[in-house]
């Protein structure tokens, strides 16, 4: 291979098909690609075998190869997206406040990353969401107050680098205020640039002073500061996120397979765009990266020829990800009882042990708001409403139904899919029932089916696993989790029932 050929594999971070990585993700290794990173599709099809079946033969071509995920907790997951998270995510942890709480909560996630052989957590969310009528990020966000999403997000930050698990900020400078899903769309940031800097760029200055390793751009316009979004904007890349805040870790790009991103360019087109601005590590996308890894070569290629893209900003990019790459392969920071943040005796890993899993759970109790007079605990008929899965958290398993079961509390269940008429939802009479919502907005179908519900039971409990609150009779019982992650259904479970689960819910619940 090339010199060329190396520098950009070195700034690539991909994604393979199925749940083995296939040949061409190896040759690739071997010729300096940075690393990968693992989705849905992936970890789906491996009932959690993360360690078994990818990190530790890819590790074994090569050592210091970044393998990055999203684990942000709550609705977003990857390494346990066969089951739901153990671990709330950013709002219910925002609404508790305690960013202690959000520090031990991110420690053992980093622990049971570091466990898997993953070495980059693509969190926290450092977006500012300010309110119901701005749903993108809805449960992702800490909240809508900036001071809070800063603390948290340097919280989180802190202590998942102890693990030498890389934290990422993200998305730079903020897509909380935005209306559209960049997977679909360019979303605009329209506030002046006073509100801009006090409230969207607040959290990433606060991940900076942390020490954080990465900052991962967003596909957004800041309409104050520059007219193209800011994965290829040298006005917010270099001149503010590197020389007002002082970053000088890796700017890692959202997925460039986005619409958003492309612009009719291609990936290949996009990715010079990146590189050009500052960006050093490339996410392609979910999809198989062979083909996009190519395209984008053969772009480089073609852009470094005619003087569009230097050499030196790639000999520029690929040095930060090595210096990243040599810091994730480091020991981890000293714990205070003397022993080591997430490694054990033998120089492995204490992963899934590593605070015997419980930060989780009780950090999904103290979230968990109660509305309403308390429920009786009885056994409870469920009605699921599932909405269409978003792009983001995917088809991760979810709902009240298997954590009321192993609780001794489930009376019966039925799932209704968007559409269905409330009147033919048949709730048996004579048992106590719950109704479990989740809305990131105003939903017109899930506020008519719990209309209907509650008139024609006025004892139902609502569960609330979204971000928007949808409107009930006065009086009801309303149990909002602030995120639909497993353990946050345990943590309602257990009231419904009032019992307390023996432990986190680490098989299959």
């Amino acid at each position: 291979m090339d010199h060329l050929t190396r520098l950009v594999n070195s700034c690539l971070l991909p994604a393979y098909g199925g749940a083995a990585p296939p040949d061409w993700l190896k040759r690739a290794l071997d010729d300096s690609l940075a690393g990968i990173v693992l989705y849905g599709a992936n970890l789906g099809l491996l009932d959690g075998r993360i360690r078994e079946d990818v990190t530790a033969p890819l590790r074994a071509l090569r050592p210091d190869l970044v393998v990055a995920l999203d684990e942000e907790g709550g609705d977003i997951t990857r390494a346990e997206y066969h089951r739901g998270s153990n671990y709330p995510g950013n709002l219910a942890l925002g609404v508790v406040d305690d960013t202690a709480l959000t520090a031990e909560v991110a420690s053992a996630i980093a622990a049971d990353l570091r466990n898997l052989g993953v070495t980059m957590n693509l969190a926290p969310s450092a977006d500012v969401c300010p309110g119901f009528h701005l749903p993108v990020f809805g449960t992702r966000s800490f909240g809508p107050d900036a001071g809070r999403v800063a603390a948290h997000t340097r919280a989180f930050v802190e202590a998942t680098q102890r693990h030498r698990v890389a934290a990422t900020a993200k998305h730079f400078p903020g897509l909380g205020a935005t209306r559209v899903d960049s997977h679909y769309a360019l979303p605009v940031v329209d506030a002046p640039e006073e509100l801009f800097r006090a409230r969207d760029l607040a959290p990433f200055a606060s991940a900076v002073r942390a020490g954080v390793q990465a900052v991962m751009t967003g596909h957004v316009v800041v309409e104050a500061l520059d007219s193209v979004p800011a994965t290829f904007s040298e006005r917010l890349l270099r001149d503010v996120l590197r020389g007002e805040l002082g970053f000088e870790g890796v700017v890692v790009s959202d997925a460039l397979d986005m619409k958003a991103a492309q612009a009719g360019a291609g990936i290949g087109g996009a990715a010079v765009r990146a590189l050009r601005a500052g960006v050093d590590l490339v996410i392609t996308g979910p999809q198989d990266g062979e083909k996009d890894c190519a395209e984008i070569l053969e772009s480089v290629r073609g852009a470094v020829a005619d003087g569009s893209l230097p050499l030196a900003r790639l000999e520029e990019a690929a040095e930060r990800v090595a210096r990243l790459r040599a810091w994730t392969s480091g020991p981890a920071e000293p714990a205070a009882d003397g022993g080591t943040a997430g490694l054990a005796a033998d120089g492995g890993t204490a992963g899934l042990a590593a605070d015997g899993g419980t930060a989780g759970l009780a950090a999904a109790r103290r979230a968990v708001e109660l509305r309403g007079p308390r429920p009786t605990p009885a056994p409870r008929f469920v009605v699921e409403l599932r909405p269409e899965p978003s792009i983001s958290c995917g088809t991760v398993p979810w709902g009240l139904t298997g954590p009321l079961a192993r609780l001794g509390g489930l009376a019966g269940q039925l799932t209704a899919e968007p559409g269905t008429p409330p009147d033919e939802l048949r709730v048996p009479d004579g048992v106590a029932t719950a109704v479990v919502v989740r809305a990131e907005a105003a939903d017109a179908w899930q506020t008519a089916v719990l209309a209907a519900l509650t008139a024609a039971r006025p004892d139902t409990v609502v569960v609330d696993m979204g971000f928007h609150d949808l409107p009930v009779p006065a009086g009801t019982t309303v149990l909002k989790t602030y995120g639909a992650g497993l353990v946050n259904a345990v943590a309602a479970a257990e009231i419904l029932t009032g019992r307390r689960a023996p432990g986190p819910p680490r098989d299959t619940w």
